[in-house]
């Protein structure tokens, strides 16, 4: 099993070849590559490499497969005896990538 640590939009993901990852929204056409170089871990069937923080050496190829908005959030303010009440949503958008190889 073959999977790495990768950073990115500011969180920690793990990754493995044909796995999908969903983050913050890219602004790349669908069906392009991305290289990831901060990577912070990986681990091979016969090797383990920790980075310092990141690796130099390794990159993760992804392909943008499709850009969509996440579940609704619903944010509730209301302050007691005053007749105030706010509801508003909000739904992120999001990209999804398909992780092809890490090398």
């Amino acid at each position: 099993m073959e999977y790495a640590i990768i950073e990115a939009s500011g969180r920690q993901f793990w990754v493995e070849p044909k796995k999908f990852i969903e983050f913050n929204r890219l602004t790349l056409k669908i069906g392009s590559t991305i290289l990831i170089r901060r990577v912070l871990f990986v681990k091979n069937k016969t090797k383990t490499l920790i980075g310092q923080p990141y690796l130099n050496n390794v990159l993760v190829k992804g392909v943008v497969s499709k850009h969509f908005l996440g579940p609704k959030i619903l944010v509730f303010k209301m302050k007691p005896k005053k007749k105030y009440r706010k509801k508003i949503g909000h739904r992120q958008k999001l990209t999804r990538l398909l992780i092809n190889k890490i090398e």
